[in-house]
């Protein structure tokens, strides 16, 4: 039993934020955005919550597939709706899926690698014959109005794929995947109030996003790195069999420094954070939007997923692209 893809979906916010316009409200400038994260501007929502988004871009993914019902939701978030409940469920029923099973991946940037993990090996065992599989943010409500490293480089989005039961593994199906993890670098990437462990030690602590960017720069290439050879080995796959590596578009530098350490041409490498900024679990799903709709994809290219977070987690996986009988339009709206 495979999960193939048949489905893609995206949404953004209408509000763009260019690096002029945050050069009028933090001590940066253009030059000094672009030069260190590769974004000239991002998207931030004013109306819309990250269910909305997420809801918005599943419709897409449904309509594109042709169907009207799945079997299962997951959606991969760092920025939910609510602290409680999770905001799966409330999608799910925006969306007429009252009662299929639907829940929340938090594992930050590599949630959407998680989630497509798991709804992959959901539909793969037979129990789910289809999962809508989301990776949804609202970044820009966490953020640090005083801090412009982090104020520079997020932004916010959804983007869905729908993953159905193939009893063969042809274009467009799910391969192999690798994920980790290492909880004693949770202070990399954090936010250090409004859980319990600030709740009972009675501590003042911050609300908004934080993160430790040379420490994370290293740790996300080394992870990555390791992570795509994996699922290339298990693929039975070569570096140079590749046809795209579509990374988490943390940093430019980053994604660089990536394709360098896997011998990869840059050009192998999908990077569209100049337009969107990094919207942490979404921007893997949105690459993929913006890959189909400009023709970059063709079926049967082999594709590797890779992305690093907070927790710190990390992952790859592989899949082949599918046969689609009709395109998404670029993320634009």
């Amino acid at each position: 039993m495979h999960a193939k893809i048949t489905g893609l979906g995206h949404a953004l916010p209408d509000h763009i934020v260019t690096n002029h316009d945050l050069a009028q409200v933090y001590d940066t400038s253009d030059e000094w955005i672009t030069q260190r994260t590769g974004i000239s501007q991002r998207r931030h929502s004013e109306t819309e919550t990250t269910g909305d988004l997420a809801t918005r871009a599943a419709r897409e993914a449904l309509r594109m597939s042709g169907r009207e019902s799945v079997s299962a939701v997951v959606l991969a978030t760092a920025t939910p709706d609510y602290r409680c409940p999770g905001t799966a469920p409330s999608v799910a029923a925006k969306l007429g899926l009252e009662d299929v099973p639907a829940f929340d991946v938090s594992a930050v940037c590599s949630g959407f690698v998680y989630a497509l993990s798991v709804g992959a090996s959901l539909v793969e065992t037979g129990r789910f014959e289809s999962v809508l599989v989301i990776g949804a943010e609202t970044f820009s409500t966490i953020l640090d109005p005083a801090d412009r490293t982090t104020g520079a480089i997020f932004g916010d989005g959804a983007g869905a794929l729908l993953l159905e039961r193939s009893l063969t593994r042809e274009p467009g199906t799910i391969g192999s995947a690798t994920l980790g993890s290492n909880g004693n670098q949770a202070d990399l990437i954090q936010i250090p109030g409004g859980g319990s462990a600030a709740a009972i030690a009675g501590a003042d602590a911050s609300p908004y996003f934080q993160m430790q960017g040379a420490a994370v720069f290293l740790d996300a290439v080394t992870r990555m790195e390791a992570a795509v050879r994996d699922v290339v080995d298990a693929e039975g796959w070569h570096l140079e069999d590749i046809d795209a590596l579509v990374p988490h578009q943390a940093n430019v530098r980053i994604i660089n420094a990536l394709a360098k350490q896997l011998d990869l041409p840059p050009e192998k490498a999908v990077v569209n954070i100049a337009d969107l900024g990094n919207t942490s679990a979404a921007s893997i799903p949105l690459a993929l939007a913006q890959g189909s709709a400009a023709g970059r994809f063709q079926a049967g290219d082999r594709l590797i997923l890779a992305a690093y977070g907070g927790g710190t987690t990390w992952g790859a996986i592989a899949l082949t692209w599918p046969n689609f009988t009709s395109t998404t339009t670029a993320p634009s709206n």
